[in-house]
């Protein structure tokens, strides 16, 4: 069965049904952690607990790390995007670690941005060394990931559309709330992967709601690919994509075609000058919560509760 871990300023705890059990020992990074599993299963058997309320929550996942995400991997967010499922390519791009936040932790909108959007996605915590080269595929990737988080990809998409690029867009600061739960997995997790169901809402508004199967390239797959280029180590996150209910969404065929002939300056002014309409972009004050579990609950990553805060 899987182990619910949780992780405050000082401490490593597990999460059990009578509250949260102190992990002993001296683990300071996700990857230390993950190489101490005596000290996790000790405090899963564990009586002596304190309720979950009372701790302050941060980032299970520590940085500096390296996060990786997948692109358009979703049916769903696919066509949302103006794209086709069945030929959209399994792409990637890179987030500064700086942008990890905690559970609970304000979303910081710099005051350049003005269009703010979420994305809900499952994190995948890699559990050993993954050098260029190491093969994967469908029946050997559960062997390197340790454990699942739940993450949001926020993104300025003012910055990431007319600069055809994500890294500046999806890396500011708090841009990448992760938590509240390090869910590891025990042998035979993995297969329910994808029972999972990502839920996303806006001042209690659901805008987001899928089960993994709307998933275009799963994990396997994304590893399969990684592997060919890109080293990973123990504590590095995956973020493996979000279904539709973004707030973006591509323009209507017609309009798409007619800004095809438009100066690139005039496109985006216009562009943008309509997307400022669009009242699901995330406003200060606004609270994002993201659930991600099994519906037996058998899988459970928590609930993240974020507030939207503009810097001034």
């Amino acid at each position: 069965m899987s182990i619910p871990v949780l992780r405050t300023p000082d401490a490593w705890w597990v999460q059990l049904p009578a509250g949260a059990a102190r992990i002993d020992t001296s683990a300071t990074t996700t990857a230390e952690l993950l190489s101490d599993r005596t000290a996790v299963d000790a405090a899963s058997n564990s009586t002596d607990t304190v309720p979950v309320d009372t701790l302050d929550l941060i980032s299970p996942v520590t940085a500096p790390c390296r996060v990786v995400a997948q692109m358009t991997n979703y049916v769903s967010h696919v066509k949302d995007s103006g794209m086709n499922p069945d030929t959209v390519p399994l792409t990637f791009f890179r987030k500064s670690s700086g942008s990890i936040s905690g559970p609970t932790d304000a979303i910081v909108k710099p005051a350049h941005v003005n269009l703010l959007d979420y994305e809900a996605e499952i994190g995948l915590v890699i559990g050993k060394p993954f050098p260029v080269g190491t093969p994967v595929d469908n029946s050997t990737a559960a062997d390197h990931i340790a454990a699942l988080v739940i993450t949001n990809d926020v993104s300025a998409r003012d910055v990431q559309l007319p600069k055809t690029q994500f890294y500046e867009a999806k890396s500011y600061p708090t841009f990448t709330p992760v938590g509240p739960v390090l869910l590891i997995l025990e042998e035979g997790d993995f297969a329910r992967f994808d029972k999972l169901r990502l839920m996303l809402r806006v001042n209690g508004e659901l805008r987001q709601n899928s089960t993994v199967r709307d998933m275009i390239y799963p994990p396997s797959k994304a590893l399969e690919t990684l592997s060919k280029f890109q080293r990973l180590d123990v504590g590095d996150l995956i973020l493996t994509g979000t279904p539709g209910g973004t707030a973006l969404k591509a323009p209507a065929k017609l309009i798409e075609i007619i800004g095809g002939f438009l100066p690139p300056a005039l496109k985006w002014k216009l562009f943008f000058n309509k997307q400022s309409a669009n009242p699901h972009y995330l406003k200060d004050g606004d609270v994002v919560e993201v659930s991600i579990a099994t519906d037996d609950f058998m899988l459970d990553l928590g609930i993240q509760r974020t507030k939207v805060k503009y810097a001034r």
